[in-house]
Parts: C-alpha cells; structure tokens; sequence
C-alpha cells in the first residue's frame, strides 16, 4: 500500500500524462556500463508507470519512446532499442490486454523496420475494443514534423476546396494531428535533469503542467509518479485567467 498512493485526490486527476523518459545510458555509465543497457533495465520504470496510471484511472498515458532524432545515434544503439521494443511487446501484449488497455502508436511509422511496425500494429489491433485505458507510445515521432505534415495536409485540403479558409481554428487544426482522438496533455513529466521538451507534443502541451524531475529513468518508481499527480494537484490551473476568476467559477 502507498501511502502517497492514498493522499491523491480521485476527482482532480489529469486525464492524460505524458512522460518523456530519459536518463538510460547516464544510468548505465554511472555503473561502468555500455548506454543499451540502461534501455534494458528501463522497462521496469515503464510498466511502474502504466501500472500507475492504470491503478488511479488516469485515461492517457504516452511515452515518448523514440524521437525522430534518435535515428541519428550510433546504429549499434538504434538496433539494440528496436529489438528490444520488439522483445518487449511480446513480452507485455498479454499484461496490456489483461490490464484493458488500448495501444496505440504515433509518429512516422514507414521509418521503422518492417517487424517492428508489424508487432505494434499486431498489438494496436489486439486491444483495439479495450476501455480501461489508453497506452500511447510515441515512436520515430517529432512534433515539429508532425505540425508541418498538419499544415501540409491543411493547404492540400484547402485546394482541393475540401476546406474553407476562415473555417481553420484550433480545433480543425487538431482533427490533422497524430493525437486528434486524444485529450490535450495536462501534466508533462520529464526525468533525468534536463529541462527542455525535445520536440515532444509540442502543440499539445501548449497548457501542460511541466515537472521536471532529478531522477533517471531506470529509477522511476509507482511513488514517484503518484508524488508528480499530488504536485500536479496542487497547482491551479487557470487557462490564462486570474485565481479570482478560476476561484469564482
């Protein structure tokens, strides 16, 4: 039993986390060893987060699980976190089915290999009729990309008269991203120290709470996320409105 588990308060809770997971290879340099094996023992710290999300009813959770950037490490690195992705599906279909959750994937999946793509998209179709919560994996995935191929799609809507101009507003902008079936992100969890968002959601955090946390990804336990909601539930959220206004609705 957690007992900061117990102080989370049920009807103020986000409804979708997003996590940037970093920190494996200073993990495993700090223990004299090579960066893939901080990838390896990082799967621990993923199923402590689902785990916690699925525990305390928090309908969305993404994991950005490779960037678009990340194609430019060492090809021994690239191939290491493939085939373990691949491994860990395997390993987890059957726990994420049990659990009722949905997965889906993000990103620009043409760049990944072909068994890769083939065992997400297995494990999409899999939980595609679950309800209990949804397990976002953001995968060869780049925000600033994912905006340009929005606007790209947009304009060709446009020609083709599909769209009227003065109709484009936040929320048919959405309807042409990754994420247009998803809640808008309300709490951002990043690990490991650095304070940025490495082109990760970056419309969709546009009212995020952000917390930035000294701890490395291999170490990230169920308390330390159910620590981020009670710091999440202390903030007031006010959309660009005053305490006095938030306070008054």
């Amino acid at each position: 039993m957690s007992l900061i588990k117990d102080k989370i308060n049920s009807e103020n809770l986000p409804k979708h986390v997003a996590i940037i997971m970093d920190g494996n290879g200073r993990w495993a340099k700090s223990r004299g060893e090579e960066r893939t094996f901080g990838h390896k023992n990082a799967i621990n710290a993923v199923r402590n987060a689902i785990n916690a999300c699925n525990e305390i009813n928090i309908p969305y959770l993404t994991l950005y699980t490779f960037s678009s950037e990340n194609w430019n490490r060492p090809s021994e690195e690239v191939n290491t976190l493939m085939n373990l992705l691949v491994e860990t599906l395997l390993l987890e279909a059957a726990e994420i089915f049990s659990k009722g959750l949905r997965m889906h994937v993000i990103g620009n999946l043409e760049k990944l290999p072909t068994l890769v793509r083939e065992q997400l998209l297995r494990v999409v179709e899999l939980t595609k009729e679950n309800t209990k919560g949804n397990l976002v994996l953001a995968i060869s995935y780049g925000s600033q990309n994912e905006i340009l191929e929005a606007v790209k799609n947009i304009s060709s809507d446009v020609k083709e008269g599909k769209v009227d101009v003065e109709n484009i507003d936040e929320k048919l902008f959405e309807n042409y991203l990754y994420t247009k079936d998803f809640p808008p992100v309300d709490l951002l969890i990043r690990t490991s120290g650095e304070i940025r968002i490495s082109n990760f959601l970056l419309w969709q955090i546009a009212y995020a709470e952000l917390q930035f946390l000294n701890v490395l990804w291999p170490d990230f336990t169920k308390d330390i996320f159910f620590q981020c909601i009670l710091d999440y539930q202390n903030k007031e959220r006010r959309y660009g409105l005053t305490g006095d206004q938030i306070q008054g609705q």
